[in-house]
């Protein structure tokens, strides 16, 4: 029946790794090549554990040079730093084994509660140093003297493994992060172009709203790719900025592209020539093959858009229609062109970076969002599932337990922060019970009988190469590195291999229960909710938005534009797949940026001389009642009268005054109020 399904499950996933591309072949010969260069140099050196060094390989092997650097260097961070605890706490409690125990399962915890709050790849490291003392500290559990020797040791083995996977992927025709950020940056862009040609024409809606999903997803992987580049080498350090800021631009165009869908204007004279030069724009660059190889058209067309949309049509031209609205519609479409020649800008400063001058003092930016409540559950659950287990094992006796409390440790803790745990360690278990009797097989039964290096790569080679073409394959490389990496542990490759089953099933059934009795935790002890999470995101966003209307101090537009798309990328993987109303949520986050934009437009008017001191006072009571509105509204709760007050100064200031500055402060108030209707849960504080 088992085999019945490895065959029906394999059959499965080859279905989906058809027609693998070279890039792909070329990281799945790269990735076995250096994990058997590893375990020759392991064997030449005769360390106790070679297989780790190879199993490295494979924990840090990405098809990106800059992923697979990022990751070595703070798992080797993470090894030394847990090394180093746990010398010290065997040094120090080494004596007294339930005192040993509680102590390690409180260093995991911490080290759990800080990797929470990090991101990737610093995450990584954090939470390896956890477990990294675990794996050596129970080991030396009644012999604390050895302790010094295996922390060297596992530093050694692991060491070993990220250089030979770090030269590989750098010297053996390499795929570098920065090429990656390009060639994703451009896709990006004619998905944009192609959404927004459909925005602009009422384009299918369902078509519309996945394309918005994928443009939303690629805008996250840019923004972890950013980081492995910048790693990946130090000539990319200065053009890490132009990244973080056209990932915004990216999303800004998306916004203001949605919101001229969701209120398309009546015909008027003023509206039509600009919405359809934009259209002919966008449709022209995603059809037209090479369109981005020369952003310099593009971008002048988009200038000249840019520039006719921002003149205020004259009250002749829009008798008769909404003259604000249609004011307003302008603004959003030259908001648009502005924020789609940014990122084209972008894309050119990624393929030919400049010298950026020394930047003056800026404004500090509010605090980045840590999510300490989760961090703290995180904590919790992995110091006391490690605590649990630890102390079935000091109560039982039982000697393979070890390898239980060292599981539940690892899968506890480097999985704690993902938005749903359970799915992502059911993976972990099923590539684990997957790699099983091919372990056994070649472990058990054919080295013992043919033993040798050359044997041992007639073997294995044959499983690792489609396991690493499974692991370029975004759809299954969870369930992939965790065959390629069990399969070694359960293989334990040795000069001279053995036939002694009674140990192999006894390990390998220790580790089998330990990733189900994590999963058990992750279930059952404080389960998270991917939407509490999302849920303080959003009322994070609220807050930012309420500062802005009331703190005396307005901050540059770059330093809000940060914080906020660093909000909305953290909140991306939490809703990106939850359907409507994850679509609802991140739509509302977009929109928040844009609202933003507004009231900071608004603070400006109002500190600035071309305006009346009455309306600069309308402006102040506004924004006090739209702060009043984000804070305390609740979902469900009827709308105050913050949308009404906003049409109503924008009219009354439309009428009185029609200056460009004037007329300025009633579009922003319009997109204000706009945005609100269109995401009103969005903008009103979750009841608690």
């Amino acid at each position: 029946m088992i085999w019945a399904r490895l065959k029906g499950y394999f059959e499965t996933s080859l279905a989906g790794l058809t027609q693998p591309t070279r890039s792909d072949w070329i990281f799945s010969l790269r990735t076995v090549s250096a994990g058997l260069i590893a375990l020759l140099v392991a064997y030449a050196l005769k360390l106790d554990h070679p297989q780790w060094a190879m199993m490295t390989v494979f924990i840090v092997a990405q098809p990106v040079a800059g992923m697979v650097l990022a990751k070595g260097f703070y798992r080797l961070l993470g090894t030394l730093a847990g090394g180093m605890a746990a010398i010290g706490i065997t040094t120090i409690f080494g004596t007294g084994p339930w005192v040993l125990v509680t102590v390690l399962a409180v260093w995991i915890g911490i080290c759990t509660f800080v990797s929470s709050l990090l991101r990737n790849p610093e995450a990584y490291g954090a939470a390896l140093a956890g477990y990294t003392a675990m794996i050596i500290g129970l080991p030396a559990f009644g012999q604390p003297h050895l302790v010094v020797d295996l922390a060297v040791a596992r530093c050694a083995e692991i060491v070993l493994g990220i250089v030979c996977a770090g030269l590989t992927s750098r010297l053996i025709l390499p795929k570098l992060a920065s090429d990656a950020i390009i060639s994703r940056l451009k896709r990006c862009i004619l998905d944009l172009a192609t959404y927004a040609g459909g925005a602009f024409s009422g384009g299918d809606p369902a078509t519309l709203s996945g394309l918005h999903r994928k443009l939303v997803a690629d805008t996250q992987t840019l923004g972890e790719m950013r980081a492995y580049a910048r790693l990946e080498a130090p000539s990319f350090a200065p053009r890490a900025h132009p990244v973080r800021r056209t990932i915004g631009q990216l999303l800004s165009a998306l916004s203001a592209a949605r919101a001229l869908h969701s209120h398309a204007a009546p015909k008027n004279a003023a509206l039509i020539p600009v919405r359809s030069e934009l259209q002919a724009l966008v449709s022209e660059l995603a059809a037209k093959p090479g369109a981005l190889d020369d952003t310099a058209p593009w971008v002048a067309r988009l200038d000249a858009i840019s520039v006719k949309a921002r003149q205020m049509p004259d009250a002749s031209a829009a008798q008769g229609d909404d003259r604000v609205g249609t004011i307003t519609r302008l603004t959003i479409a030259a908001d648009f062109a502005e924020a789609l020649r940014q990122v084209l800008r972008g894309l050119d400063a990624l393929r030919a970076p400049v010298t950026r001058p020394a930047r003056g003092n800026r404004q500090p930016a509010l605090v980045v969002h840590r999510d300490y409540a989760g961090a703290s559950r995180n904590a919790v659950r992995a110091a006391l599932a490690t605590l649990l287990v630890a102390a079935f094992w000091l109560t039982t006796k039982w000697s393979e337990a070890a390898g239980t409390v060292i599981l539940v440790a690892v899968v506890s803790s480097l999985f704690a922060a993902r938005p749903d745990p359970v799915q992502v360690a059911w993976g972990f278990f099923k590539g684990t019970l997957l790699a099983l009797p091919f372990a056994f097989l070649v472990g058990q039964v054919a080295l013992p009988a043919l033993p040798g290096f050359g044997w041992f790569m007639l073997f294995v080679v044959p499983i690792l190469v489609p396991t690493a073409l499974a692991m370029a394959n975004p759809r299954y490389v969870g369930v992939a590195t965790a065959f390629a990496i069990n399969f070694l542990a359960f293989l334990s490759p040795h000069q001279a291999m053995t036939y002694d089953p009674r140990p192999f099933f006894a390990g390998s059934a220790s580790i089998l229960v330990g990733i189900l009795l994590a999963i058990g935790v992750f279930i059952l002890v404080l389960p998270a909710d991917p939407w509490l999470a999302a849920n303080r995101i959003v009322r994070a966003m609220r807050e930012d938005l309420a500062r802005l209307c009331l703190h005396d101090r307005v901050p540059r537009r770059s330093a809000f534009e940060s914080l906020a798309y660093d909000r909305v990328n953290q909140l991306m993987p939490l809703v990106q797949n939850a359907g409507r109303k994850g679509d609802a949520v991140l739509g509302g986050s977009v929109a928040a940026v844009t609202v933003g934009l507004e009231i900071l437009r608004l603070r400006d008017a109002a500190q600035g001389h071309a305006i009346p001191s009455e309306t600069a006072l309308s402006i102040a009571n506004f924004l006090r009642g739209l702060a009043r509105e984000l804070l305390f509204r609740a979902p469900g709760d009827p709308q105050t009268s913050t949308i009404a007050v906003a049409r109503h100064y924008a009219a009354s200031i439309a009428q009185r005054n029609g200056t460009s500055e004037m007329l300025q402060v009633a579009a922003s108030l319009r997109i204000i109020a706009a945005a609100i209707e269109d995401f009103p849960d969005f903008f009103a504080r979750e009841r608690s």
